[in-house]
């Protein structure tokens, strides 16, 4: 079993990207909204680099979603696919990230 890990950016793709999961029999993620350190950063008044930071974040997004989703193996890759057809290309700038994190001992998953 895999932790999938997925920081979606833009905050308004969460349905398509559940209707999505849903329509591919991935039926649990935890959904939990966050805000980035460079947002952060931005509203702190300590930082003397502020200015610089503003320059380059000219629109930086004030949330993201952080999805959990605990999976088989065997689904893993069909939730690395849905996540590139609603985000595209997660090498772009601002475009999210995903990772995996092996899990062992799980407990309550339910198929």
């Amino acid at each position: 079993m895999k932790l999938v890990v997925y920081v979606m950016n833009d905050v308004n793709l969460l349905d398509e990207f559940l209707r999505q999961l849903n329509d591919k029999e991935i039926k649990g993620a935890t959904i939990i909204q966050s805000t980035g350190m460079a947002r952060k950063l931005i509203e702190s008044d300590d930082m003397k680099f502020i200015g610089t930071l503003k320059a380059l974040f000219d629109n930086p997004r004030v949330d993201s979603n952080v999805i959990l989703m605990v999976l088989p193996d065997n689904q893993v890759e069909t939730a690395y696919k849905v996540i590139e057809s609603v985000a595209g290309d997660l090498m772009k700038p601002n475009s999210g990230i995903a990772f995996t994190i092996p899990l062992e001992n799980v407990k309550g998953f339910k198929q």
